[in-house]
């Protein structure tokens, strides 16, 4: 297996929230999103963990100091997408090599069951890339993923950035990634924002890996709920009474 490490994405401010604090520290059954993510990560036995702050980063490192284990953290001082945010984080890929899995840090139930089978893709298919995808009934406002008759993965592209036929596609990222580090590092630095939004997009590494001759694949969680985080306060509610009625299952 090799080193094993992971990036959280956490710098986002949830101006929709209606809250005073950053959106990873919203609560699902009184306890902060973000601390959901990091159980599932120590339950599937990752412990390098490294967490991307931004928006109010002192109530995130506050946080995260109470914990009963170490957690890195870097600081994206400007919100210019997921490619930004995980270039923050270069010299904590550098140290640690082998693989990283890349996730939002207010995204609830992205599981253990789904990090380590995903990872046991990305490894046997010997892939640069694999991102954690899922079906879903209504895809807008998600990525879409481009597969070709064999079913390998081509593209991701943004919701913005779809034709009226990608936008009919039901099967959309979950904005959760493995990387070989290596790979992802001999990318990072390619990536450009020359898209509507003006950001750096990670799916933009997938490309840029598959345009150069390397494997990357897309593994479909069993449960769309993997792809579910929070905007505003309803959606939040809504993350609320699924983990209530998973609890009662």
């Amino acid at each position: 297996m090799g080193n094993l490490s992971a990036v959280i994405l956490a710098a986002g401010e949830g101006k929709r929230m209606k809250s005073d604090k950053p959106k990873p520290l919203s609560e699902v059954l009184g306890k902060p999103i973000l601390s959901w993510v990091l159980d599932s990560l120590k339950s599937a036995g990752i412990d390098n963990i490294c967490v991307v702050t931004g928006y109010k980063r002192e109530c995130i490192e506050q946080y995260l100091s109470t914990l009963p284990f170490k957690v890195e953290t870097t600081v994206q001082a400007q919100r210019l997408g997921t490619g930004h945010a995980v270039m923050t984080a270069e010299a904590f890929l550098k140290k640690n090599g082998g693989d990283v899995i890349i996730l939002n840090g207010d995204a609830p139930f992205m599981d253990c069951d789904t990090i380590k089978s995903s990872l046991k893709q990305h490894i046997s298919d010997n892939n640069s890339a694999t991102v954690i995808s899922a079906k879903v009934c209504d895809p807008s406002g998600y990525g879409r993923i481009l597969r070709d008759s064999n079913g390998s993965l081509q593209a991701i592209v943004e919701h913005k950035d779809c034709t009226q036929q990608q936008l009919m596609i039901d099967e959309i990222n979950s904005g959760g990634y493995w990387f070989n580090c290596a790979d992802l590092l001999s990318v990072l630095g390619q990536i450009k924002s020359n898209n509507q939004a003006g950001e750096y997009y990670l799916t933009d590494a997938i490309e840029l890996l598959l345009s150069s001759g390397k494997n990357a694949g897309a593994y479909t969680a069993k449960s769309s709920d993997t792809v579910l985080g929070a905007n505003d306060p309803q959606q939040l509610e809504q993350l609320n009474i699924i983990a209530r009625q998973r609890l009662s299952q």
